[in-house]
């Protein structure tokens, strides 16, 4: 088709014009003639197509062939590279091109064929495999690599002369071949032949695979090689199309074994941060072998292989070896690199969510179980918290599975131990709640108080610590002792937003309770200034409504006339604007400030009432024993040693105790010490009876057992009341629904029995299992 295209190109001039030998004349007289007549100049094409001489094609191949073997032998080529394309578009012209391409091919594939002879002649001693892992002598890797450039050589010789033999046969190409859809391109002829002659051939083959592989291992174990080289050799095994079965499968399954033995040994020798790091820089090194030389199909299941062997068949030791020491240590670098190289692996952060969740029980567990560190307990429990979140954050991406586990897991080990977190958080509460705190500035306060609330979350028995902090509160509104009344009502607002109103109910009453008695008390000043016999004690009550603050134990003692005077007037005063009410006075919770002399001066003391009750005794006397000031103010035995010891053997020494000591015992005596000394105006004696003694800490205790069998009474009726008839596990469900602190099945079957023998309800006669509630 081609040919006729060209010959209809080639024109003659038209019946018009006489013809010449070369088909070209001159316009005729006759045309000429006609005046005004236009000249017109018209192609036609030859009668007969031009002849080729008798051995014009056997002439040309043979120059053809000649130029092919100076490409093929490196030598320069004797003609014209323009005149070699000319005489291969003739030979195409007049339909030689089948012979064309078939001489061509033989031609190519004669050279081909000679070029394999140079490998199978190379020296085999130089190669041995072993078994199990690639091992190379040095005598032998120089061996393999020569092999190996020359193999490299003939590829890129073979190429670069299939170049210039397409380009003189480009117009060979871009017709016949290209119209004839079985048969190869001219470049895809060359590959053809150079994949059938020499790579495949089974020795060729092996020895330069071999080869690979051992440059390969070389680089790995950090020696220098020629990656242009691979590179080179690698994508001469891909463009002949022999890549995977040739040369991947194999590299696959030595860098498998490699790294299987890698594993075992190195998970023996370094420990899980130093085999880490390994690990990293392993995937590293093997991703830019890809970028480098690897084809890019190999790079997924080689990173597999690699995190498979070095990972995957040791996650368990990895954790086991390494977590709680990485964890312990705080290594957020490592801990971060174990999370990114785990989540690469099949079911890698599954264990890894396993075991992080096990070191947070076993460490919390320790740090809650252990009665020695009760101390501590909350303090540690916040910095351990602060770590774990920090390693979620900073090291686990912030996944969710993790914060959930590490909350299921605090949660767990809080409440293995009853009661007592919920008491020491109370308790650390009121540390940082009393006033003398001078640890935090406002805004650290509250920031600790959020830390506290997310422990608290945790804590099921949230009832002991209503309990201890109302208790704690009380002491702090009453004493004087808040740090401050915003930080106060922040934490109360804090425990309403977490538990309801109802939990803080009863708190809320106790701040309305002293704002109450601060207007209360405005309207007494106003009161006993309009009286006639006005006292020199100045008198400050506090109204407390007893459903809301804790019970305490009522105690008399002997208060001075002048203060049972006031009482006297203050009760007048109350009970006539509320009548029908009752005052109990409560003097364990009273305080007051004396005024004393001293040989250095006048001094005022902050004492409390049951400290204000001895030292005024000695207005009456010098010297007193143990058993005279008891009998004189009426304090409990206990009650008073410990007030005795505030006042003699403290900081603030305002009495002399005789025989010296630390403790106050039945035979001492005591005397006024006139010879105090305090660079201070107002001195604050400390109060020790307002220390919690473990007699209020079982007391109260029991209190919140006690509540918890009202709340489940309660309980147990409401639901009967409404569901009128319940089987037994169906009640039981309903209350576990109810209750908001932990209770078992036992103490629930005790309540039950109880309201039965009250008559609240009552068992069904043929369904023993059956309660009907009774109204």
């Amino acid at each position: 088709m081609a040919e006729d295209i060209r010959q209809d190109k080639k024109g003659n001039f038209s019946a018009l014009m006489e013809h010449n030998s070369n088909g070209v004349t001159r316009t005729s007289a006759l045309a000429a003639s006609k005046t005004g007549a236009s000249k017109k100049l018209i192609i036609k094409n030859f009668k007969d197509k031009p002849k080729l001489s008798e051995n014009y094609t056997e002439d040309t191949w043979l120059k053809l062939r000649e130029a092919v073997s100076a490409i093929q032998n490196s030598t320069s080529i004797k003609y014209n590279l323009e005149e070699l394309y000319q005489a291969v578009e003739n030979l195409c012209s007049y339909k030689v091109s089948p012979t064309l391409y078939r001489q061509l091919r033989q031609l190519c594939e004669d050279h081909v064929q000679a070029q394999i002879q140079q490998f199978r002649e190379y020296p085999l001693h130089s190669f041995a495999i072993c078994s199990f892992s690639l091992k190379y002598s040095e005598a032998e890797s120089v061996d393999s690599l020569s092999f190996l450039k020359r193999m490299n050589r003939c590829w890129q010789d073979h190429c670069r002369q299939t170049i210039m033999i397409r380009s003189i046969f480009l117009f060979l190409d871009r017709t016949y071949i290209l119209q004839n859809s079985l048969l190869p391109s001219i470049w895809d002829t060359g590959l053809e032949l150079f994949r059938t002659h020499i790579v495949s051939d089974s020795g060729v083959q092996k020895r330069t695979v071999d080869g690979i592989l051992e440059q390969i291992e070389l680089e790995r174990s950090g020696e220098t090689v020629d990656r242009s080289l691979l590179r080179s050799l690698l994508g001469m095994l891909s463009d002949l199309q022999v890549y995977k079965e040739s040369f991947e499968e194999r590299f696959l399954v030595e860098t498998n074994r490699l790294y299987a033995a890698e594993g075992q040994r190195l998970m023996q020798e370094r420990d899980v941060p130093e085999y880490l790091h390994h690990v990293a820089r392993r995937l590293e090194e093997e991703n830019d072998r890809v970028i480098s030389y690897l084809d890019q199909s190999t790079q997924k299941p080689l990173v597999y292989c690699v995190e498979k062997q070095l990972l995957g068949e040791h996650m368990t030791s990895i954790l086991q070896k390494g977590l709680s020491v990485l964890l312990d240590e705080n290594r957020v670098t490592e801990l971060t690199l174990l999370y990114q190289l785990f989540s690469k692996v099949k079911g890698g952060l599954h264990t890894l969510l396993q075991f992080w969740r096990d070191y947070i029980k076993a460490f919390g567990g320790e740090i809650v179980g252990t009665p020695e560190k009760d101390k501590d307990m909350v303090q540690e429990l916040l910095d351990f918290k602060d770590k774990m979140d920090n390693v979620v954050h900073t090291c686990f991406a912030r996944n969710e599975s993790f914060v959930n586990a590490m909350k299921e897991a605090f949660e767990a080990f809080i409440n293995k131990r009853p009661n007592k977190p919920a008491e020491l958080i109370a308790k650390y509460v009121d540390s940082k709640l009393r006033a003398g705190n001078k640890e935090a500035t406002e805004e650290e306060l509250e920031r600790i108080l959020d830390k506290i609330m997310i422990i608290f979350r945790f804590i099921h028995g949230k009832d002991v610590f209503e309990a201890f902090y109302k208790k704690d509160l009380a002491k702090r509104l009453l004493v004087g002792k808040s740090a401050s009344v915003d930080a106060e009502k922040s934490m109360l607002s804090k425990l309403k937003h977490e538990c309801g109103a109802a939990f803080t109910s009863k708190l809320e009453g106790m701040f309305k309770d002293m704002e109450l008695s601060k207007d209360i008390m405005i309207h007494f000043k106003q009161y006993t200034q309009n009286q006639s016999d006005s006292s020199n004690i100045e008198l400050t009550v506090n109204i407390l409504t007893m459903g809301y603050w804790p019970s305490y134990t009522p105690m008399d003692v002997h208060l001075p006339a002048e203060m049972v005077k006031l009482q006297e007037v203050f009760k007048v005063f109350y009970l006539g604007k509320h009548s029908g009410r009752k005052l109990q006075w409560q003097p364990t919770l009273g305080h007051a400030v004396l005024k004393t002399e001293f040989k250095e001066g006048k001094k005022e003391l902050q004492v409390s009432l049951f400290q204000t009750l001895v030292l005024l005794m000695f207005n009456e006397g010098e010297e007193f024993s143990v058993e005279e000031i008891r009998t004189a103010t009426g304090i409990e035995e206990g009650e008073l040693k410990r007030t005795l010891q505030s006042l003699a053997c403290g900081k603030a020494r305002v009495l002399n105790k005789n025989p010296r000591g630390k403790d106050v015992e039945d035979g001492d005596r005591f005397n006024f010490n006139k010879d105090f000394k305090h660079k201070l105006f107002r001195i604050k004696i400390n109060q020790i009876q307002m220390k919690e003694t473990v007699e209020e800490q079982v007391s109260t205790t029991e209190r919140v057992f006690q509540d918890r069998q009202y709340q489940i009474d309660a309980a147990v009726v409401r639901i009967m009341k409404m569901r009128k008839t319940l089987s037994h596990n169906l009640l039981v469900s309903e209350l576990y629904n109810q209750l908001k602190f932990p209770v078992k099945p036992g103490d629930l079957k005790k309540r039950i029995e109880s309201l039965i023998d009250r008559d609240y309800m009552e068992r069904d006669k043929d369904t023993p299992t059956q309660y009907h509630y009774v109204a």
